[in-house]
């Protein structure tokens, strides 16, 4: 014990520096600890309130996200509705295809690589690609992406022997249209194109964005443009939960797409292979109407284009080739196609002159070669330079008087006419169901005005007395299109009851078990005398007689027909000048006009036919006289061959029902049954490799 103490006491005194050094250090330790604990302990109680804050306060809120990470909805795209004639051949279908996708959270690697390692199987464009890269930007990671939306047969074949080497890229089936008939039907059925950035712009405007979520193409023009919303349907949603990194584990619920309605059309395919044929390889446009309904028999503007070039997008050589062709081939003659109605527009003057009380059904004025506004030397010819001696209106149209309009329509004046032609639908779309279609020009003092506001010289905005001469004859600052035409002749024949002309039907909507018919009911009617509409009627059908503008083509007719010929000049004619189409340019010739209707005591048809550049009004009549006689004669009669009717390739019940129907039981269940099995095979078909 006494070694101990002194050993104590020496290190004590020995060493007593030092301590108080360890001291010092010892003391810097525990303080250096204090505040690492003080730290501890303010954060660890940071921890547990922000867990008791998000596990208890934002419990809900974070749950919801929890789940929505690990279940998505992925909407399939639905199938687009089919568009077929009166007796149900398809006019636009579709056919599946194999399309390559690519989903990119399945990717192992760079895309880059994995594409061009593709290309040893596939062909993928720089079209291709910049599609999917725009794709890309919208789809999310886990969604199929297509890569080429249509492979070859033997692209598909090819790539499928090779398909477990790229983990994330599927062959899927899809459904693609298709038009059948191509260049036939392209300018009212239009065309479907690949969703363009302006597309999706309007989708977002419109807050449709998601009902075209995983859709590629869209109605463009024609009937596809304008019955989008009912083609194009609805999709459904496949509800799938996936792990971490974006794979579906299992899919939970699937919601299958609605199917877009079928139009039905009430045009009959073969009567728009005659209308074609008979127009041959003319420019111009033929279009015909079923006065009792509005109903379009047939629509040919030519020349056309096959419209399955536009479908996939169209290489810029065949556009730039059909853009900058001289003959338009782009250009819908039937609905924007403008021309000066010539002497076709007489018999629409002669139901101004009537009405107004200008003249009378007994009136009779001079109707010599020549005629000249009172005051003035300048003069206007008859097309007959001896005239016709005198006439009443029946006698004028008959043989085309000029100089019996220029008068009298001078003398009726621009105010007093406009309102009377209006009530035919001059200077206004007719309402058709397709798109862009031009309203045409009905003159009168206020367009004037409006049409050269702008103009430099203040008095070309005012109306002169003198331009009346001209627009009395179809000519002037008259301009309306073939449709208004043939739409005009109609609402004539039809004694002033006016039906909206429309290419669709009926709408068919198999998951409503429902048909929808399109304006079965007429718009309004022209508030004219009924003798008026009788006299102008048989003046049309004199037309067709010995003396008459086109008695070439009343010979041997099997029915009563009404027509009026007209010539519409392109380019005028200096004065005292003789038309000379040898000596001009093809473009610069006169138009060639006939409108027509028949039976004339029960009219089931209105055609209106335009030749351009093709000279007298008489050269259009016989193709009116050729769509006539057959569709009176063969198709009515049934005398034509049904081939066209056993093209069907769709067992579609929907077609043969003639009127909506009821919702209850009823005798007809079994085909909507039938339908919906036909519905859900297509929709099996597309939604294969999902």
């Amino acid at each position: 014990m006494s070694i101990l103490n002194t050993m104590k006491r020496r290190l004590k005194n020995g060493g007593s520096g030092k301590t108080q050094t360890a001291k010092a250090a010892q003391a810097d330790s525990l303080l250096r600890l204090l505040v690492a604990f003080i730290l501890i302990v303010v954060l660890f109680a940071a921890l547990v309130a922000r867990f008791v804050y998000l596990q208890v306060f934002r419990h809900d809120d974070f749950s919801g996200q929890a789940s929505s990470n690990r279940i998505t909805l992925i909407p399939p795209p639905p199938v687009r509705g089919e568009i077929v004639d009166v007796n149900g051949v398809p006019l636009a279908k579709n056919y599946p295809v194999f399309s390559l996708e690519v989903i990119p959270s399945r990717i192992e690697g760079k895309m880059e690589d994995v594409i061009e390692a593709l290309r040893k199987y596939v062909d993928i464009t720089p079209t291709d690609l910049k599609r999917f890269h725009k794709y890309r930007e919208s789809y999310r990671k886990f969604e199929n992406i297509p890569l080429k939306l249509r492979l070859t047969d033997e692209e598909a074949a090819k790539l499928s022997v090779h398909l477990n080497e790229f983990k994330g890229v599927e062959v899927n089936s899809r459904t693609f249209r298709e038009y059948p008939y191509g260049k036939l039907t392209s300018h009212f059925l239009g065309y479907i194109g690949r969703i363009s950035d302006k597309d999706q712009e309007i989708l977002e405007e419109e807050g449709l964005t998601a009902l075209y979520r995983g859709s590629t193409h869209i109605g463009k023009s024609g009937l596809e443009k304008y019955y989008e919303p009912q083609l194009h349907g609805a999709p459904g949603y496949q509800e799938v939960e996936k792990d971490a990194y974006g794979n579906i584990v299992r899919v939970l619920k699937n919601v299958p797409s609605r199917m877009g309605q079928t139009l039905r059309l009430g045009m009959d395919i073969r009567m728009q292979q005659e209308a074609d044929k008979i127009l041959g390889d003319r420019r111009g446009a033929i279009v015909a109407i079923n006065p009792q309904d509005g109903t379009v028999l047939a629509f040919v503007s030519k020349p056309s284009f096959d419209p399955n070039l536009f479908i996939d997008g169209i290489d810029s050589e065949t556009w730039k080739a059909l853009n900058d062709d001289w003959k338009k081939p782009l250009v819908n003659r039937v609905t924007q196609g403008l021309y000066p109605p010539g002497s076709t527009f007489k018999p629409f003057m002669g139901m101004a002159l009537l009405e107004s009380g200008k003249i009378t059904q007994t009136t009779v004025v001079p109707a010599p070669g020549a005629w000249s506004i009172p005051g003035s030397r300048h003069v206007f010819r008859d097309s007959v330079r001896s005239g016709h001696g005198s006439a009443n209106l029946s006698k004028a149209i008959q043989v085309s008087s000029d100089t019996f309009f220029y008068r009298l329509g001078y003398e009726m004046g621009i105010d007093k006419a406009s309102p009377y032609l209006a009530q035919f639908g001059f200077g206004k779309k007719t309402g058709i169901d397709l798109p862009s279609e031009y309203t045409g020009v009905l003159p009168s003092r206020e367009w004037k005005a409006k049409r050269f506001a702008k103009s430099s010289d203040p008095t070309a905005k005012e109306w002169r007395a003198g331009e009346m001469v001209s627009v009395s004859i179809g000519q002037g600052y008259n301009a309306y299109t073939p449709l208004q035409m043939a739409h005009a002749t109609a609402s004539l024949a039809n004694n002033g009851v006016v039906y909206q002309p429309h290419l669709v039907k009926e709408l068919l909507d198999f998951d409503k078990r429902k048909i929808t018919r399109i304006n079965p009911n007429p718009e309004y009617k022209i508030p004219f005398k009924q003798d008026n509409f009788e006299y102008v009627k048989q003046a049309m059908e004199k037309v067709l007689k010995p003396g008459g503008t086109a008695h070439r083509i009343g010979g041997g007719l099997a029915y009563s027909m009404g027509g009026k010929t007209g010539t519409a000049q392109v380019v005028q004619i200096k004065q005292g000048g003789r038309y000379n189409a040898a000596a001009l340019r093809e473009q610069h010739r006169d138009h060639a006009w006939f409108i027509a209707f028949a039976p004339a005591e029960n009219p089931q048809i209105a055609i209106a036919v335009i030749l351009e550049n093709a000279g007298w009004g008489a050269n259009a009549a016989p193709l009116a006289r050729q769509l006539a006689d057959f569709y009176l004669l063969r198709l009515k009669a049934g005398q034509v061959a049904g081939e066209e009717t056993r093209k069907r390739r769709t067992a579609n019940p929907l077609l043969e029902l003639g009127q909506p129907l009821n919702t209850g039981k009823n005798p007809v269940q079994a085909a909507f049954e039938a339908a919906a099995q036909e519905r859900a095979k297509v929709q099996a078909a597309s939604a294969v490799g999902q």
